[in-house]
């Protein structure tokens, strides 16, 4: 098979085929259907040869583990996605769905190939299908390394991880072009959909890469964290390092004195997991909160924690959107999760009311409730109102709960609190002291976490040098659990 790989690296791109061995292991991809060509005769495509219909699709192995594989080649017709190219990509999905194995896509392509009309809509829709068939069944990881315009964006949109590539990559549902002739505005595609603007910004991207070499790496390492198929057990490494006494003293200066000043929850997260094995996603988005894959002694585990480093750890529509999702991609893989808890409540006020935070709030809630994996939580200090309910307590199913002995579990902080039950005697000078012990008293009795112990809602209470040790055990006590019986039905329905 001859590439015009020239073509494409005049735009600084590599070529589908470099691509997919820059992914694979060496010498491991097979091709498939590399015969297929277009069968559409309107506006003179009858006399033109599109080779493969402008799609690479195969099997090969990465890690040593199949994976199927296809790459759209811009350098053959725009990569543009007609009728049998797309049911190439849609009888991969099918296949990798029968074989167990993990689908990876290369998007580079113009979008839909105009001259087939409504074919080349088919071909998305087959896609479209077998993306949705596949979901929960095998992982699906899109890298878009190219355009990615109009219907085209929504088989990645579908997919479980998108990987974007800085500077090469954009996604958006109509170009510069289109944006200027209906809403008279001049913007560059970087500028509209760029890698950046997807990692920031909307969310889509969970992952922003500096180069594609960086980007297959990346794409590698991910699936060194995760089940490639629904059923898969996590593999426990031989081998595992931590440094206990160096992170046992780390973990214990971590929290600040002042409790309402702010610190890096991964500070947390690298004291509890093996040395660098946090893999963390979305990082550059809604960054109040921290997701991502690690290792503890060995296991692969899921990883929420709110981030006091960015907007105080609040829970907002954006950071809602980021943790359900996360928590359901875990569960329907059986990851376990992990989730660390310093949140002072759902971020209040008319914008975010306006944006539909009782909705997006409300996707953390079931997220959380409707996953049957191993789930335990760690308080670290602050657990307040709807939020702490949301964080995986008890209330929603967590199999166990542990608190640092300073956190505070309470529907609200004591200035709040005083504030609404001793309103009349704020405004009162000669009863400063008297509020002032009422403040004393409701931190002592009311906030503190041997209260929720006492109830039954804290596991224990452990010092900030026990938790891995807590979180290790908890993991292995629970690494047979078996979901519950559930209500008879077909599906519950989410808050979208």
């Amino acid at each position: 098979m001859e590439y015009n790989i020239e073509k494409q690296h005049e735009k600084g791109k590599l070529h589908a085929i470099e691509r997919i061995n820059a992914l694979c292991d060496k010498d491991s991809f097979m091709e498939i259907y590399s015969g297929v060509r277009h069968n559409c005769t309107s506006f003179g495509m009858d006399k033109k040869e599109i080779p493969y219909d402008g799609v690479i699709t195969g099997f090969g192995k990465i890690n040593g583990r199949k994976v199927a594989v296809y790459a759209q080649d811009f350098t053959v017709q725009g990569g543009s996605l007609g009728l049998m190219h797309g049911e190439k990509i849609a009888e991969l999905i099918d296949k990798a769905i029968m074989a167990r194995c993990p689908v990876i896509g290369i998007n580079d392509s113009g979008g839909a190939r105009i001259q087939e009309g409504v074919d080349a809509l088919c071909g998305y829709g087959d896609l479209f299908y077998q993306n949705v068939r596949a979901s929960g069944s095998v992982p699906q990881i899109s890298i878009i390394a190219g355009p990615c315009a109009g219907g085209a964006v929504y088989s990645p949109g579908i997919t479980d991880f998108i990987f974007a590539v800085d500077k090469i990559s954009q996604l958006f549902i109509t170009g510069p072009k289109v944006v200027k002739s209906v809403m008279f505005m001049d913007i560059s595609a970087e500028d509209l959909g760029g890698a950046s603007i997807h990692a920031k910004k909307s969310g889509v991207a969970h992952f922003k890469c500096d180069s594609e070499k960086d980007c297959y790496e990346q794409v590698r390492k991910l699936l060194d964290y995760i089940p490639h198929y629904y059923g898969d057990e996590i593999v426990k490494a031989a081998k595992f390092h931590f440094d206990e006494h160096k992170k046992a003293k780390h973990i214990a200066e971590i929290l600040p004195e002042n409790p309402r000043q702010g610190y890096d929850v991964r500070e947390v997260i690298n004291s509890v997991t093996d040395d660098d094995s946090f893999f963390e996603t979305s990082k550059e988005f809604a960054i109040n909160c921290v997701t991502g894959f690690a290792k503890i002694e060995g296991r692969s585990v899921g990883i929420v924690a709110n981030n006091p480093a960015g907007v105080g750890g609040v829970l907002d529509c954006d950071a809602s959107d980021k943790i359900a999702r996360f928590v359901r991609y875990c569960d329907s893989f059986n990851i376990p999760l992990v989730t660390f808890v310093d949140v002072p409540g759902f971020i209040p006020g008319p914008q975010e009311e306006q944006k539909g935070i009782i909705r997006h709030g409300a996707k953390v809630i079931y997220a959380y409730s409707e996953a049957s994996v191993p789930k335990i939580t760690v308080i670290i200090r602050k657990a307040y109102g709807g939020a702490y309910i949301a964080m995986c307590s008890k209330h929603l199913g967590a199999d166990f709960v542990y608190a640092w002995p300073a956190s505070e579990i309470a529907v609200m902080g004591a200035e709040g609190a005083i504030g609404i039950l001793y309103a009349k005697e704020l405004n009162d000078p000669a009863k400063a002291a008297e509020v002032a012990a009422k403040s004393e008293e409701y931190k002592k009795e009311i906030m503190t976490p041997k209260i929720a112990a006492q109830r039954g809602y804290v596991s224990e209470v452990i010092e900030p040098t026990d938790t891995r040790k807590r979180i290790a055990e908890s993991l292995e006590i629970l690494l047979d659990k078996k979901s519950m019986d559930k209500p008879l039905k077909k599906h519950g329905n989410i808050p979208l």
